[in-house]
């Protein structure tokens, strides 16, 4: 009988201990699938810091390595500068990436560090009690903010891949989706095309994926899929924000 599905090479057999419904499980399995199907599985060093990822190690059969909170650019630009031949990319959740690991981010992209990251986005602090993140959307209610944020006290959410988009050094920039068939496909495409941009040795690359949280947002796995479609794509659009196949096009 032939085969017509097979468990990527890029994970491991160990169950995750991801809640019922997060989508960190679909992008840890694209990840995978890029890596294998790029064959670079063998030479990757992955990087994940504090957060719901904080145990990416056990999951993707790949060298990996822990960082401290935020500081997980930092670490994968010393990893690539030292061992240039190897694939080297982070794993980041927002409250991580947007909040603490800002500065390592926006200056990675500044000096086009040759490294690719996943910033998975699901507006909200995950792991740590669902407290309000940098991306909770305005009058998000979380542990920190039961009556919604508030715009006039702390600001309004931040736009990850609109404000890489504006550095040169960003040379690959694009949000997707997980919450659907179609946009996972399209989520894997471009995954692929940030690490392709490492492979051909253009620069950074990051791909902002809106995922969901049932747990925290308090609503089960099916509703979840729908609450991001209708609150979190209206204010984080999906798209191509910078691409260097296209600009040499």
């Amino acid at each position: 009988m032939p085969i017509v599905f097979q468990k990527t090479k890029g994970l491991t057999d160990v169950p995750t201990h991801y809640c019922p419904g997060c989508t960190h499980g679909i992008i840890h399995r694209l990840v995978g699938e890029v890596l294998e199907e790029l064959e670079v599985l063998d030479r990757t060093i992955g990087v994940a810091p504090v957060g719901c990822s904080v145990l990416a190690y056990k999951y993707f059969n790949c060298d990996m390595h822990e960082a401290s909170h935020g500081r997980a650019p930092a670490v994968a630009t010393g990893i690539k500068r030292v061992r240039p031949e190897n694939i080297v990319f982070t794993y980041q959740g927002d409250g991580d990436l947007a909040s603490i690991g800002t500065a390592e981010i926006v200056h990675a992209a500044h000096r086009s560090e040759g490294i690719t990251t996943i910033f998975v986005n699901n507006a909200i602090y995950g792991m740590t009690g669902g407290q309000m993140a940098p991306t909770s959307l305005v009058g998000q209610r979380t542990t920190t903010s039961p009556y919604g944020r508030d715009p006039k006290l702390v600001g309004y959410p931040i736009r990850i891949a609109e404000m890489l988009a504006t550095i040169p050094g960003a040379s690959y920039v694009e949000r997707v989706a997980v919450n659907s068939p179609a946009n996972i496909r399209k989520a894997k495409q471009a995954i692929k095309r940030a690490f392709q941009t490492q492979i051909d040795g253009k620069g950074f690359a990051i791909v902002e994926v809106l995922s969901t949280c049932p747990t925290n947002w308090g609503i089960d796995p099916p509703k979840a899929l729908d609450w991001l479609a209708e609150n979190m794509i209206p204010y984080y659009p999906l798209g191509k924000f910078r691409d260097p196949q296209e600009e040499v096009e």
